[in-house]
């Protein structure tokens, strides 16, 4: 080896990624475990709704991601409490619509909404105890209300569905 060529090295200088543990193969572990996933993201998207909203709206903002905080720690650690490790938040996320102002920011915030209580309803159909069933209950009437309440921000009717996370 010459001076003018680098010197090898065995190790990298760029950070390891954190890889997500594996979805867990038990039903009700997984839709559990979805629904952290999704709370991830949701936190996430609050982030760009809060860039986006009126300061009339700020209210609802931070109560909603409170909420969603909150949530996802009680979720993480019910799974835990199984003996099961919970999804890792991503670096970033790509959210379905493109976001410019007040409007498609509670577009964005009834999706994302919309979204939870889908995951809040699969936690709900496959849960193996009354503590996660009870949890699940909670969650999805959050969504709900939350989801009501931005619909109401834009103005839209009806403001809420009657099952909600569901296709009926």
């Amino acid at each position: 080896m010459t001076s003018a060529e680098p010197t090898p090295t065995t190790t990298s200088s760029r950070a390891v990624e954190p890889t997500s543990p594996s979805r867990p193969p038990d039903s009700d572990a997984a839709a559990l475990f979805d629904a952290i996933a999704t709370e991830h993201g949701v936190i996430y998207g609050y982030g760009l709704v809060s860039a986006h909203s009126t300061p009339d709206d700020n209210h609802l903002v931070t109560s909603t991601m409170k909420e969603h905080r909150e949530r996802r720690e009680a979720a993480i650690a019910l799974l835990e409490g199984r003996g099961v490790d919970p999804p890792l938040p991503a670096a970033g996320y790509q959210v379905p619509t493109q976001v410019d102002n007040p409007t498609d920011a509670a577009n964005l915030a009834v999706r994302m909404e919309e979204d939870s209580a889908v995951a809040w309803r699969a936690v709900l159909e496959q849960a193996a105890t009354a503590e996660e069933r009870a949890f699940a209950v909670k969650s999805l009437t959050q969504t709900a209300v939350t989801a009501a309440r931005w619909s109401k921000v834009l103005g839209v009717w009806p403001i809420t569905v009657a099952f909600p996370g569901g296709s009926e």
